[in-house]
């Protein structure tokens, strides 16, 4: 018999009054035990650590019109926020597939939403990228309706481990799926600096892709490593030293935003599976099936809406939307994550 005592391990101190460091969030990253704390966070317009706040739930179930017996996709089920919705537009008939491409969050809200009563009765869970929509549907059938909300998540932006945001300490990795691929980190070393600056254009349209290209080249050529966030991040800021003193903090904050951008849509090949996933879809939709899509930059929201226009154009689709929908300004006003979305639909005919 092992009687060696497990040493106690005391929580993270932080100082002021409130937590800054994602590990000493404990009381956010328990919502179950802490839910005062999650309750004022959300109420500062603030999304708690660990958490995914869905957007445009009303706009979404108003198009859906889901009645109990359909057979949906959620195509990006990430904390599982807007499957909780269709689900109770369900109730309790018919059924709900969902996937996700993230092996960290995936098993934590398929037990989130087992707690809640959701079992494969009802809801049937997998770990797919969306653009392999197919395959599901070839065992389920064709869906009555299908959402796809394309943003980062919140969990994974939060989390230092992932590498998401200039905002947090931790390895330059900025993939959805950390076994799948190179990070981001080995990426920028077999690129050429007129790759990264066309990357920088093409994936953000980022206005000095010229300057942060030369110096991330120069970076890696002089031996130094650019392997944790911290490191990009001040390469762009010794990048952007041209800039006057007055707007460059503001101007280097935005560009870090663009080019940690840039560079996820390129390590997850993001453009291409959206591309895939939107010439599936109307294989995948039933007559009359419906499809909305959550994008959050310029550049999928003009895949999307070029795919729902050809469609229409086509007749395969019978209607789409006049254009982009957007968060209610209350919704904008309580969550900051919710101010770049834009939501389009589509009908299949």
């Amino acid at each position: 018999m092992d009687n060696t005592e497990k040493k106690h391990q005391r929580r993270i101190r932080y100082k002021g009054t409130h937590p800054k460091s994602f590990e000493a969030k404990y009381k956010e990253l328990e919502p179950e035990k802490y839910k005062e704390t999650i309750a004022k966070v959300i109420e500062k317009g603030m999304t708690p650590a660990g958490m995914h706040r869905p957007i445009c739930v009303t706009e979404i179930l108003d198009f859906l019109d889901i009645k109990p017996g359909q057979i949906g996709m959620d195509a990006t089920l990430g904390y599982g926020g807007h499957s909780e919705e269709l689900l109770k537009k369900l109730n309790g008939k018919g059924h709900l597939y969902a996937v996700d491409q993230d092996p960290i969050e995936l098993p934590k809200t398929k037990e989130r939403l087992e707690k809640l009563g959701y079992n494969n009765q009802i809801l049937t869970i997998n770990h797919l990228n969306f653009s392999e929509i197919d395959l599901i549907a070839s065992v389920s059938g064709q869906f009555d309706f299908v959402i796809a909300d394309l943003g980062v998540s919140s969990m994974q932006i939060d989390n230092p481990e992932r590498g998401f945001s200039f905002k947090s300490g931790g390895p330059l990795d900025l993939r959805m799926n950390p076994k799948v691929g190179i990070s981001a980190s080995m990426r920028l070393k077999e690129m050429t600096k007129d790759e990264i600056e066309g990357m920088l254009i093409e994936n953000a349209d980022e206005p000095y892709a010229k300057e942060i290209a030369t110096e991330i080249v120069s970076h890696l050529h002089k031996g130094k490593d650019i392997a944790l966030t911290s490191d990009l991040y001040q390469v762009i800021c010794d990048a952007l030293k041209f800039i006057p003193y007055r707007d460059r903090d503001e101007e280097i904050k935005k560009s870090s935003q663009r080019t940690f951008q840039a560079i996820r849509i390129d390590i997850n090949h993001e453009y291409e599976v959206l591309y895939e996933f939107l010439e599936k879809l109307p294989t995948v939709l039933k007559p009359n099936g419906k499809v909305a899509i959550l994008t959050f930059h310029s550049g999928e929201d003009r895949l999307v809406k070029k795919s729902f226009q050809h469609y229409f154009r086509e007749g395969i689709y019978s209607a789409v939307s006049d254009g982009p929908i957007r968060p209610s300004m209350d919704e904008q006003s309580s969550n900051s994550r919710a101010r770049s979305a834009k939501l389009r639909w589509a009908i299949k005919s």
